[in-house]
Order: structure tokens, then C-alpha cells, then sequence
């Protein structure tokens, strides 16, 4: 359900080492919570972002909600897919579905994000 080879934050966003860049997105939990996504509004590719910050928003039947930086970085690029595709992030969420990739990333706190199973425990307890 959550695969090992990511790290999880508590706002349910995910962060995959690429190595030359790090992919982020929304986990399938989050997707579930939302429903069907019917818009995703993702960042311009050159910002600077920092750990926690407000990056992109999802839209969806039920909701809107905001995704948020992992780690600290510069978004390399983005997902221009998810602009006609939104419901690629209930299809496919760790991997056509992905958000944006970042660079020049603190890779210290990547380290400290949860791996998936402190995740799985962190969803169970929090549901």
C-alpha cells in the first residue's frame, strides 16, 4: 500500500530520491481522502521552497486541500500531465500522478521523514 522506497510526511505528501532530483506527491491515502481529483494547481518550475511550505493545491469532488514542500528545495519541474489529467493522482499516485521534482534539496530532512513503516503506524493511529 505505501512503498518502502519513499519517505512520508505527517500531511501525507511522499518524496522518492531520483538522485540528481527527489519526485514528490500526495500518497493514496490522501487521494482517498479526497475523492475524485477534478483540478491540481502545481508550482512554477525555478522557486525556491522551503520544508512545510504551501507548494500546490488539489481539488476534488469532496474538497480542496494544499500539498506542501517535503524538503527544502528548488522544483526542477513539475507534472504539467496532472493540468489535463487530474485524475491521475487517484489512478497512479506514486507514479504518473507524481507532483513535482525537486533540486538542490536539504537532504537532512529527508532523513528525518518517515519511512513506510512509520507511516503505515501514523495512518492507522490517525484515521
Amino acid at each position: 500500500m505505501y512503498p518502502e522506497h519513499l519517505k512520508y510526511t505527517r500531511e501525507h505528501e511522499w518524496l522518492r530520491d531520483d538522485g540528481e532530483v527527489f519526485v514528490a506527491g500526495i500518497t493514496d491515502h490522501a487521494a482517498e481522502l479526497l475523492g475524485e481529483v477534478t483540478y491540481v494547481e502545481l508550482p512554477r518550475a525555478g522557486i525556491r521552497v522551503r520544508q512545510g511550505e504551501e507548494v500546490a493545491t488539489v481539488e476534488s469532488v469532496k474538497a480542496a486541500s494544499d500539498v506542501y514542500a517535503p524538503v527544502a528545495g528548488r522544483i526542477a519541474a513539475v507534472n504539467e500531465e496532472l493540468e489535463a489529467r487530474p485524475e491521475l493522482v487517484n489512478e497512479s499516485p506514486y507514479d504518473a500522478g507524481w507532483f513535482f521534482k525537486l533540486e538542490d534539496v536539504n537532504t537532512a530532512e529527508a532523513d528525518e521523514l518517515m519511512d513506510a513503516t512509520a507511516y503505515r503506524r501514523f495512518v492507522v493511529e490517525n484515521v
